[in-house]
């Protein structure tokens, strides 16, 4: 049941106005329902009341932590990993903590990051990598360990490449001399490794060139074989030409062009036709060592044909180079099949295959009575992930 009560409203002890208030009874208690009038005189009632100031509400912007510079940088690297690592990008490019992974694996995972850091830096930073790397400090020459993944020369705009940074490279040699400059003598593949030599002179560059045109330069590269070439060592002299293979896939690659044929009878060989394109290639090699199905080679070029000895290895002598997937197979492009034995030894997994990098090192480098000077040699330390496959494999290291 409703009961009416009459209410005085004041304000500064004065008597506004008397009003009738319905007051309704609950079960928990009374509630006071009060007119739109009377609402709205005591809010002007409650207005006139000096009021105590209370803190401005406080924003959610207040509420975060300050960023420093680092902080925030180091934010938005982790959101572009993470969405790598879930947005369709490759799987080697972030460590996935919840996944487990071999030690190989996160040896190849670091190496692929390590060359993309190369590749897009600051040229300056791939100079001072490059000083770093100096083996040979000569009057007229140099030679630096040429990191894996960076191309020596014809770069594309957004990656880098040796040839851009050298004159970063000899300010850095010579301080800030002027006329310093660098010019590259003997090119390595893109995925090579190892001794990269170069001239500080113009006379000193035709005078290295003119000596491997003829043949007076030597370069011993060493590699890891799938595979054991028999025999254990001897002479490749197979010329090689580039063909277009077809297929669902089409591309060119290096291939070999023989001059002899085995006969239809298999009694002997037959001469063929040379093709006009093919180019001479000759190769030394000699197995240092063996085990466990794969063997650590020694490569001696005495031609400087585009590939050879990864041609050669893999069609000629039936045992590619580790991580060679461009030459493992002839009419597909596709990552490397390796043998059980080898996978287990490796700790990897055939589908992960993909990630191993090219084991191709540039082990030494001699010229010759170089301007009345004595023989110059030098010799180039392996990088990390091909000592830690000789280890994997249980191939001794040779003491040279």
């Amino acid at each position: 049941m409703n009961s009416y009560r009459t209410v005085t409203l004041a304000c500064n002890n004065d008597v506004i106005r008397t009003c009738k208030v319905v007051i309704r009874s609950g079960k928990t208690g009374s509630i006071c329902h009060i007119s739109r009038g009377v609402a709205s005189l005591l809010t002007r009632a409650h207005a006139s009341v000096p009021r105590r100031e209370e803190p401005p509400p406080v924003s959610d912007s207040d509420k975060r932590p300050n960023l420093r510079a680092i902080d925030l940088a180091r934010k938005i690297r982790q959101e572009k990993q993470k969405g790598h690592a879930t947005g369709g990008g490759s799987d080697a490019a972030v460590l996935n903590p919840s996944v487990p992974v071999s030690q190989l694996q996160k040896r190849v995972i670091e190496l692929r990051q390590f060359t993309q850091q190369l590749q897009n830096v600051h040229p300056n930073v791939l100079a001072k990598h490059l000083h770093r790397g100096l083996i040979l400090p000569h009057p007229e020459l140099a030679v630096v360990n040429k990191p894996y993944g960076v191309s020596v020369q014809d770069g594309s705009s957004n990656k880098n490449n040796i040839s851009d940074v050298l004159p970063i490279l000899a300010k850095m040699m010579d301080g800030i001399r002027a006329g310093s400059q660098l010019h590259v003598c003997l090119g390595l593949d893109k995925e090579a490794t190892g001794t990269l030599l170069l001239a500080r002179t113009e006379e000193a560059l035709d005078h290295v060139q003119n000596l491997h045109k003829n043949h007076q330069v030597e370069r011993k590269y060493w590699v890891v074989a799938v595979g054991v070439p028999v025999p254990s060592e001897g002479v490749i002299d197979i010329p090689v030409i580039e063909r277009k293979v077809t297929g669902a896939q089409p591309h060119f690659k290096m291939g070999l062009s023989p001059v002899y044929r085995v006969s239809d009878g298999g009694e002997g060989v037959t001469k063929v036709r040379a093709n006009r394109q093919a180019q001479g290639a000759v190769t030394q090699y000699r197995v240092l060592d063996s085990s466990n199905g794969c063997s650590l080679v020694e490569l001696q070029p005495i031609t400087g044909v585009k590939h050879q000895l990864r041609v050669h290895m893999a069609y000629a002598l039936g045992s590619p180079i580790l991580g060679d997937h461009k030459y493992s197979h002839w009419t597909k492009l596709a990552p490397q099949k390796l043998p059980d034995g080898v996978l287990r030894r490796l700790g990897l997994e055939q589908s992960k295959a993909r990630y191993l990098p090219l084991h191709l090192h540039a082990r030494q480098l001699t010229l010759p009575e170089f301007k009345g000077q004595s023989d110059i040699t030098v010799s180039c330390p392996l990088p990390k992930y091909f000592t830690s496959t000789l280890r994997r494999l249980q191939i001794p290291i040779p003491d040279e």
